[in-house]
């Protein structure tokens, strides 16, 4: 698994960057070893499933990233939720394990060639995401990277009731 960026690490975009890197390798870590039944359906209350989330995170950083910051006009950028920005995540058939962290690393590396070398107090673009008053890439990138965290600590729940596995 990646580690966290490096305590020293001074640059505001570098230490976002690795600690997204982190936390993908966290989410998979996470879900590599689950029984496909238990990543198709959910523990949970809230009736989410792990697989659900994990698409949820692959739309959600192409959302604020390319869409956002870059203002690329995406094909379905609410593709995790069936176009519906409030609607409940979803995951179809073909949606595997192995896809989905490909797509998610993917994601990652479009995020890195987006904003690698980039002022963090530049704003994002208008047109995509953004009609006006876009935010920063700063904090465009915390928000995403506080999405990353937040979900992991759900799936170490998750994982738990599950089948027992704890830890980072």
């Amino acid at each position: 698994m990646t580690q966290p960026p490096s305590t020293q690490e001074a640059d505001t975009i570098a230490l976002h960057l690795g600690f997204l890197d982190y936390y993908r390798g966290v989410i998979g870590t996470k879900l590599n070893g689950m029984s496909e039944a238990d990543l198709r359906s959910s523990r949970l209350p809230s009736g989410w499933s792990p697989l659900e989330l994990l698409r949820h995170l692959v739309y959600m950083e192409r959302r604020w990233l390319r869409w956002g910051f870059d203002g690329e006009q995406v094909d379905e950028p609410w593709g995790d939720s069936g176009g519906d920005p409030d609607g409940r995540w979803v995951v179809g058939p073909e949606d595997t394990l192995p896809e989905l962290l490909a797509r998610l690393h993917e994601g990652g590396e479009t995020t890195r060639r987006l904003v690698t070398g980039v002022d963090p107090a530049t704003r994002a673009a208008t047109g995509g995401r953004f009609a006006e008053d876009p935010p920063t890439l700063n904090w465009i990138l915390f928000h995403v990277l506080q999405e990353y965290a937040r979900h992991a600590g759900h799936l170490d729940v998750v994982r738990e009731l599950a089948d027992g596995v704890t830890g980072e």
